[in-house]
């Protein structure tokens, strides 16, 4: 049976770990052609290496707009047009009360969650206009909820859902969907690295099913969002939190 990610182009940002290196190696096997960045050159070669299909990828760290606008244009150059994208990489901060939050910690949130997808849906829409796509980005419950020691995070992840939400409404007359998935803490580098990895019992002790979700159980949940069949998926905050959002 053909897969529906079949010759599709796929724009992958934070490629070289985590949920991006995961989808990558999913999409890949299902004959996916890719366009992979991150910060993380060396990580980025050894995934774009071990894939099976079609791919490309540059170093891209989406808080300059002009590498947003390279890597997209490689999607363009390389394969006519982009399908699907997925605004994934992301920064977390070690956990600081508010009024410990400094203005470098907001700004560091804000340029690499916040403004790191909205440069990448300003250069990924053009690229979809002619024939329709779907872009995902990578909130988080954060986005959707309080996060206590996390107040410049929750704002930026709060942000990717007003972005996600707003860019829905615009295009959807273009057949551009545009949804996010919300996480809740999840044991990828972004957060084992962060110096959550020893808070891991105590956040799975509020989750109803007493337990983190595993990465791989997140990557398919954004499968199922950037399915082509999916098409009637728009402007949506979906929560995969092991029902936190629930209580």
């Amino acid at each position: 049976m053909t897969s529906e990610f079949a010759g599709k182009s796929v724009l992958i940002t934070g490629a070289a770990s985590g949920f991006g290196k995961l989808l990558a190696e999913k999409l890949s096997a299902q004959g996916a052609d890719l366009i992979l960045g991150d910060i993380a050159d060396a990580r980025l070669r050894t995934v774009a290496a071990s894939l099976p299909g079609a791919v490309r990828f540059a170093r891209c760290d989406v808080s300059r707009e002009a590498d947003v606008e390279a890597l997209c244009a490689t999607a363009r150059d390389a394969f006519g047009s982009l399908d699907l994208a997925v605004n994934n990489a992301g920064f977390a901060p070690p956990m600081k009360g508010l009024l410990e939050t400094s203005e470098d910690d907001l700004d560091q949130c804000y340029s690499v969650n916040a403004k790191g997808v909205f440069f990448g849906m300003k250069h990924q829409i053009p690229l979809m206009l002619d024939q329709g796509g779907a872009i995902l980005n990578v909130a988080s419950v954060a986005g959707l909820n309080a996060a206590p020691k996390l107040a410049a995070y929750a704002a930026a992840k709060h942000a990717v859902v007003g972005l996600t939400r707003t860019a829905a409404v615009e295009f959807a007359r273009h057949n551009v969907r545009v949804n996010a998935v919300c996480p809740f803490f999840s044991p990828t580098p972004l957060m084992t690295e962060s110096g959550f990895a020893d808070r891991e019992e105590l956040l799975a002790a509020g989750v109803p099913m007493k337990r983190l979700g595993e990465p791989a159980e997140i990557v398919e949940t954004m499968l199922s969002l950037l399915r082509p069949a999916n098409s009637y998926l728009t402007g949506q905050a979906i929560a995969v939190d092991g029902g936190v959002l629930a209580l």
